[in-house]
């Protein structure tokens, strides 16, 4: 090493023994790791392209631990990072080089479960199926369902403001919580909401919710539970052509129908998962749309026969329904496992998230094909189409630095065509680190600055989850200059820096 490696080395080992003194205070042994064997294991979440070893990881048992673990830290100056199950996608969880992880994966016990009043008060850790599989036995269950629910923790889809299939009629997690508690950075314990139908004071809940641990430390949520539909049933309809698939999901909801799911994939990822699940997928299609209804059983014949003319009319060229709950599950399989099945056929893949109107899916569906052209990188995609919520899956190997570069570029190009389309750059996966360019092109200075107020008025010394999100001036200006020299500003809509 060079001096100048020497001295960082120096003080990183310095900060470390001072932390971890100072949290050996308030933690037991067991609850603190500082060494890089017990460390590495947290140096990523989901987008595994980018990694960094926290200076401590700490795992509270108590809220009274988490309280004193983010005073120190705050004393300290010490920059915090939350982690629930790390399932996320955008680098959100990606710790700080000299700073504190705080795992919250013990904080996974449903505290009260409420059935007259629909609800439950689950601590942070808990998983977003546990809740439904606890409410079961009441006719109960949670509406947004991520392709993670089996992993992904609800502190964590807080944080992200996750959705899932039946997000377009269900709701975001937004739309399905009604109380939050944890506290601020300084320890201070806080309450979002209300279990009534309004709170005292500004009501925060809608900030907090998706602010990806920027604003405070989430520990408890109470959500609402919704009871069981007698029945479901989905509607699998293939396309010859993507642009009839993308017009048929805006002739859906034109039609006055609001499915409890409507996705669409394209052919290589049809391919994908019929090879890992055997859904049953046509994988003569060039895109495959589900449709699902539920309700009372003459409610879903009747809205099956509506979609199903639809979707005719539009040019499905064969529709099959599920004849019982096997069959539905069977169709949505292979939906759920679509992010394992890429996983399968690519050493890597990187997951984009953005959003954009439900009548552009053919325009961005086909611009995504010639961006694989151009940066000689295969691309599966799956779409939560009836919100116009895209998941291209881009393929590649992080192994190779030009592979990684080629797919930083297509995702980038995606997420800014389609801001360019009149959509945004995230949906329910955040922002993280992944998408901190793109902000720059959706959001003028002015508005990142707003945003920056927002979290200074819960955390002045920005000490959680520092440097992602909302990206600073200087990035945004560096970065405009980058786009104007490579000649990547293309879309008259995209602001000129």
């Amino acid at each position: 090493m060079n001096a100048p490696e020497d001295t960082a080395v120096a003080v990183r080992a310095e900060s470390q023994a001072a932390v971890v003194r100072a949290l050996l205070a308030v933690l037991p042994p067991d609850a603190l790791l500082w060494n890089s064997e017990d460390t590495t294991p947290y140096e990523c979440d989901g987008l595994t392209a980018y990694r960094q070893r926290p200076l401590v990881v700490a795992l509270p048992e108590t809220l009274a631990q988490v309280q004193s673990v983010l005073r120190i830290c705050h004393a300290l100056d010490v920059p915090v990072v939350a982690r629930g199950a790390g399932t996320g996608l955008s680098g959100g969880a990606m710790p700080h080089p000299m700073g504190v992880t705080l795992s919250l994966a013990r904080f996974n016990r449903i505290l009260k479960m409420d059935p007259v009043a629909r609800t439950a008060t689950v601590q942070c850790g808990v998983r977003n199926l546990a809740i439904s599989e606890a409410a079961a036995p009441h006719g109960l269950y949670y509406a947004p369902d991520p392709s993670s629910q089996i992993a992904c923790t609800i502190g964590g889809n807080v944080a992200e403001n996750s959705g899932g299939v039946h997000c377009l009629k269900y709701g975001l997690t937004l739309h399905n919580v009604l109380k939050v508690r944890g506290f601020t950075i300084e320890g201070e314990p806080v309450e979002f909401g209300s279990a009534a139908l309004d709170c005292a004071g500004y009501d925060l809940l809608s900030a907090v919710i998706g602010s990806e641990g920027m604003l405070a430390v989430v520990t408890e949520v109470t959500v609402k539970l919704v009871p069981k539909p007698q029945l479901a049933r989905c509607i699998m309809a293939s396309f010859d052509d993507v642009r009839k698939a993308g017009d048929a999901v805006a002739s859906v909801i034109a039609a006055g129908i609001i499915p409890a799911g409507l996705e669409m994939m394209d052919k290589p990822m049809t391919a994908a998962v019929e090879d890992f699940v055997h859904a049953g997928y046509d994988l003569t299609a060039q895109a495959i749309l589900l449709c699902e209804s539920d309700g009372t059983p003459e409610e879903v014949e009747e809205e099956i026969g509506r979609m199903s003319a639809v979707l005719r009319q539009a040019g499905a060229t064969a529709i099959a329904v599920s004849q019982d709950e096997a069959e539905r599950l069977k169709f949505w399989s292979g939906r759920k496992n679509a992010f394992p099945a890429s996983g399968r056929i690519s050493p890597d893949y990187m997951c984009m998230d953005s959003t954009i109107p439900r009548k552009r899916l053919a325009d961005i569906l086909l611009a995504i094909q010639a961006m694989g052209e151009k940066y000689g990188l295969a691309c599966a995609n799956v779409f939560h189409a009836g919100d116009g919520n895209l998941h291209p899956l881009i393929l590649f190997d992080a192994n190779d630095a030009d592979q990684l570069r080629r797919c930083e570029l297509f995702g980038a190009d995606i997420l800014e065509t389609s801001v360019a389309m009149g959509g945004t750059v995230t949906g329910e996966h955040g922002v993280g680190i992944e998408k901190l360019n793109s902000m720059c092109v959706q959001f003028s200075p002015q508005e990142c600055e707003q945003m920056f107020a927002l979290k200074r008025a819960f955390d002045p010394k920005g000490l959680l989850n520092p440097g992602k999100v909302i990206p600073t001036l200087n990035r945004c200006a560096e970065y405009g200059k980058m786009l104007v020299r490579g000649g990547r500003i293309s879309h008259p809509e995209l602001p000129r820096f």
